[in-house]
């Protein structure tokens, strides 16, 4: 009888799953599907005969059965399987390898945005990742979650990157953090501007402006803020990478607002050679007497005198003025303190040779120097500089600062992811490879918990900060507002605890220089202010939910 039934197609079951992959064949791609008997159609099986028999030929070998009879079924069961592998064997495989190959099954990854219009109330924000996209933005498709849905350049470029990184920049960290602790350490290391000069051979190269800021991609690679997020985040997983790529802040930030607000002459002489990696440049607004974070605040003066202007302040945490290599400082100062409040700042362009500025000290974070580029405390003294040397106008700063701000925090935050997955990979590695109190780390139940809360912090992380990239795209960096605020909130915070489980789990090795560990900590907790504390970011996105109406109109009394 069961023989009878082997055949019938009511008695056959999908189990390719369970059998397929311990089979030298199995790796054909595609779904197999051949002819038998009286052009009967077939798929590669085994039997599902717990209806029949008994739910697992397994259990009887462990004698957990309960049936007299159990042990004899088992054997059953088992030469009914065989019976059936033998026969997809000699059927189905023949046949199969035969087959033209077809298209890898994958799993969509994508959550598309169309010109669907949101389904809430009016005066409601929506807050569906599926957003309403004018024409224009259409062809930029929709939210890619994983790099499986980038197009076939975009991942090209970023299979690119993911070769060098393991091929070439991994192999040198324990080199490049040497170099960073030697007498050497305020020079450029001769590894980097090699390895830079085969980034760039390699058109891995200057990737981070946006198309919307260079559309004829005459600068860079014409890559969206979605497509860029994900090659970021590959950066992120080592400190040295951003440079090696020309990717690094704060000359990506500078590069855009002279692509955005310079002028041509500008351009010719500041742009080009930071898009060619010969120069560095660095940002200076924060000050030590007030809090920074409120550009208002800025006390430092810009006046009109004789045809130029001259500047006047005490500037620190200057990233990168250390770094011989820094030509440019991008300077924020006032020029009308009488003005509109957000009107009194202007930026000016200052060549780092022109008499006046003097580095007073760098300044350490956790300890950590960050050379050769540092962070520095510095003076600026009386120092002249051209009027035609200010960017888009007097009165223009603090637009330009919110401007260059946003695709910025995008950076940041998939750095942090990228910093959170190499954390997380090294704490796996490190977990399965270490005994405690008689067994692996990993089969403790803390260590498992801590695993699975990195996993999804990670993943949460990722899926808000691509969707205030795809914002930016389809609808532009203002009406991405809250979503930016939001992972200036989340992914520093993220990336901090993260980051801490895998320290925890190292032990005091994860402290020590032989990791990365210590200093993916020390930045992620540094950029909980860096652009913006969270408690600016967080009264953002308050206000901003609290001034849109909300979508279920609950009314505020109790309910009796």
């Amino acid at each position: 009888m069961c023989i009878r039934r082997l055949f019938q197609p009511s008695s056959i079951h999908w189990a390719w799953r369970t059998t397929a992959p311990k089979h030298p064949l199995s790796r054909h791609q595609g779904i197999p599907r051949w002819t038998y008997s009286r052009g009967r159609s077939y798929r590669a099986v085994i039997f599902d005969m717990g209806g029949v028999l008994m739910p697992s030929p397994g259990t009887v070998a462990a004698g957990q059965a309960s049936s007299a009879t159990a042990g004899q079924s088992g054997k059953l069961t088992e030469s009914m399987a065989e019976l059936a592998w033998d026969f997809a064997i000699k059927e189905g495989f023949r046949v199969f390898k035969a087959m033209p190959a077809t298209t890898t099954l994958t799993r969509s990854y994508h959550a598309w945005a169309g010109p669907r219009l949101p389904r809430t109330p009016t005066g409601s924000r929506s807050h569906s990742t599926t957003v309403a996209a004018s024409p224009s933005h259409e062809a930029k498709g929709g939210l890619i979650i994983s790099p499986e849905g980038l197009s076939p350049r975009v991942r090209k470029l970023y299979d690119q990157l993911l070769q060098f990184m393991e091929q070439k920049v991994y192999p040198v960290e324990t080199e490049l953090q040497r170099h960073q602790a030697s007498a050497d350490r305020w020079s450029p290391s001769p590894l980097i501007e090699d390895l830079k000069e085969k980034a760039q051979a390699e058109g891995l190269w200057n990737l981070f402006l946006p198309l919307e800021t260079d559309p004829e991609r005459k600068y860079g690679a014409g890559l969206t803020n979605v497509e860029y997020a994900h090659l970021c985040e590959v950066m992120g997983m080592s400190l040295y990478a951003s440079e090696i790529f020309n990717c690094s802040a704060p000359d990506t930030g500078n590069m855009e607002i002279l692509v955005r607000y310079g002028t041509e002459e500008q351009k010719a002489r500041w742009l080009a050679p930071l898009l060619e990696g010969r120069i560095r440049s660095c940002f200076a607004m924060t000050e030590p007497q007030v809090a920074s974070s409120d550009a208002s605040n800025i006390e430092a003066s810009i006046k009109e005198e004789d045809g130029s202007y001259v500047i006047n302040g005490h500037k620190w945490w200057i990233s990168g003025i250390l770094d011989p290599r820094c030509k440019l400082c991008v300077f924020m100062g006032k020029t009308d303190p009488q003005a509109p409040r957000h009107q009194q700042q202007s930026m000016l362009l200052v060549p780092m040779d022109t008499p006046g500025i003097k580095v007073i000290r760098p300044l350490s974070v956790f300890g950590l120097e960050d050379p050769p580029g540092g962070h520095g405390e510095v003076q600026f003294k009386d120092v002249r500089v051209p009027k035609e040397n200010i960017l888009l106008g007097p009165g223009r700063g603090f637009e330009i600062a919110q401007g260059r701000l946003g695709p910025g925090r995008i950076h940041h935050c998939m750095r942090l992811i990228g910093y959170s997955e190499r954390a997380l990979e090294l704490m796996k590695t490190r977990v399965m490879s270490r005994t405690a109190f008689g067994k692996p780390l990993v089969e403790h139940g803390t260590i498992l918990a801590d695993i699975a809360r990195s996993r999804v912090d990670i993943e949460q992380a990722r899926l808000l900060v691509l969707k205030a990239a795809h914002l930016m795209d389809v609808a532009g960096n203002k009406a991405a507002a809250l979503e930016i605020a939001m992972i200036k909130m989340v992914a520093p915070s993220m990336a901090y605890r993260v980051i801490d489980r895998a320290v925890q789990a190292f032990g005091a090795a994860g402290l020590s220089s032989d990791y990365p560990l210590a200093q993916f900590f020390g930045w992620a907790r540094a950029l909980r202010f860096a652009d913006g504390p969270d408690e600016v970011h967080q009264l953002t996105v308050a206000k901003m939910e609290l001034k849109g109406r909300s979508r279920l109109q609950e009314p505020a009394a109790p309910r009796v």
